[in-house]
């Protein structure tokens, strides 16, 4: 007996959140303005966005890499949001959308993975991720197929 008899996983995209050759990751070097700041990556705004003082956001954002903006933004300090937890989706999904709607040719990449599960592949992350044993929330890919299914609607609606 299967743990997963509706899912396989066969027909599953998996992919990395943090492949910087992954249009769709977070590591992507792909810059958009959102909050009145440009944005070198989505991992530098997501990160960026847990402080509420403007000082710790700059410096996530003027991070070197997505690496690094990764672990200031673990650093655990008082200017964590105290409601992080409820908006951390939120965060996350307005990146990825105003990041595609500020590059088209990766809207098309989203896009083209058609009605694909998309599923972050992390063996350790269990919120984000799909975990070592495939139980995890997968956060991140549900993030990914809901912008493709907004992205979806207003294709439509412009015909």
């Amino acid at each position: 007996m299967s743990l997963f008899p509706d899912d396989n996983g066969e027909n599953d995209l998996f992919m990395s959140r943090t492949d910087p050759d992954n249009p769709l990751g977070t590591h992507a070097p792909y810059s958009f303005e959102l909050e009145g700041k440009i944005w070198p990556t989505v991992e530098h705004y997501f990160q960026g966005m847990k402080f509420t003082d403007d000082n710790r956001q700059e410096k996530v954002r003027n991070a070197d890499t997505p690496a690094k903006a990764g672990k200031l933004g673990r650093k655990r300090h008082k200017s964590l949001r105290r409601d992080w937890k409820q908006v951390r989706e939120t965060v996350m999904t307005r990146g990825i959308y105003v990041r595609c709607r500020t590059y088209p040719e990766l809207a098309e990449a989203l896009l083209d993975t058609g009605d694909t599960k998309i599923v972050e592949n992390s063996n350790f992350d269990y919120f984000w991720g799909c975990g070592r044993d495939r139980r995890g929330e997968n956060r991140y890919g549900k993030v990914l197929m809901n912008v493709r299914a907004r992205l979806r609607e207003e294709r439509a609606a412009q015909v």
